[in-house]
């Protein structure tokens, strides 16, 4: 249509009160997407995921490969690095729980305000993990989520500090070295055995009505320890090794976000009526 048809027919429309309707996808907001904020969900997946990352991680990192895929599914995806001590550092999880857990709480909150939606699901891995169950109870905010899939959570702590590998798989080891070195690390001892977190986090019962958990380990895991110290023995809660599924596959802890086989069970969790059968993937054994 040439410029002075399209302004004269423009201007009919506006006149008569009709309803312009743009062409399929010319100005629609996405139904999927990784980080986009534009994105909006669709009704097959009405909770966005907001992905939490592990300690001395980030979220685009920790997520550089489960983000994509649960976008793929078909989910508005977003991540945040939640607890830095320095905004110069793209290093997280470090500060309190008690600090890390609001800001947690005000993502949130700003992915419901900015999708209109009514609940969102959490995706979290290893102290990220952790925040997808302490949030929810500790904090109040069950009723603004769906779902929780927990990776290698330390639910009731663990024997082993070592959870800043996460670091070290992104390429982060010098700067969580100078973090750590500066700062510290607040959340490591309360995230360990008898930890003010974990006594906080399970005092009493962890699943919270209304909420439908999937809680994922793997045998070999070196850095949450003993292994069983993810799962909740709670009705509600689905607790799972890789394994099970996929008796060869050696993926280790930092490596469940990395693994394809992890990624489908992660995608079933978050709607387990529509689970699709895992092919098991050979992520990288940390």
């Amino acid at each position: 249509m040439r410029p002075k048809i399209l302004r004269i027919a423009l201007a009919a429309a506006l006149a008569t009160g009709a309803v312009l309707v743009a062409a399929p996808g010319a100005t629609a907001a996405p139904t999927s997407g990784f980080d986009d904020w534009t994105c909006r969900p669709s009704a097959a997946h009405p909770n966005p995921v907001v992905l939490l990352h592990g300690l001395g991680g980030n979220g685009p990192g920790n997520y550089s490969y489960l983000g994509p895929q649960v976008a793929a599914a078909g989910y508005c995806a977003f991540s945040l690095t939640y607890g830095q001590a320095s905004p110069a550092f793209p290093v997280g999880g470090t500060v309190s729980i008690t600090k890390s857990a609001p800001e947690i709480a005000a993502f949130i909150d700003r992915v419901l305000t900015t999708t209109g939606a009514a609940k969102v699901d959490i995706v979290g891995h290893s102290e990220g993990g952790f925040h997808s169950l302490y949030g929810p109870k500790v904090l109040g905010y069950s009723s603004k989520v769906g779902h929780v899939v927990a990776m290698a959570p330390p639910t009731h702590g663990t024997t082993f500090g070592g959870l800043v590998s996460v670091g070290d798989f992104l390429g982060l080891r010098p700067v969580v070295d100078i973090v750590l070195a500066t700062f510290g690390c607040q959340a490591c001892p309360e995230i360990l055995v008898g930890g003010s977190a974990v006594q906080a986090l399970t005092d009493g019962p962890i699943a919270q009505p209304g909420v439908e958990y999937t809680i994922i380990a793997t045998k070999y895991d070196a850095l949450v320890t003993p292994h069983e110290t993810s799962f909740v023995r709670e009705p509600g809660v689905r607790n799972l090794f890789v394994q099970d599924m996929c008796p060869f596959d050696p993926v280790g802890h930092v490596g469940l976000a990395f693994d394809s086989g992890v990624a489908q069970m992660v995608i079933n969790g978050l709607d387990p009526a529509a689970a699709k059968p895992v092919v098991c993937g050979f992520g990288p054994p940390l």
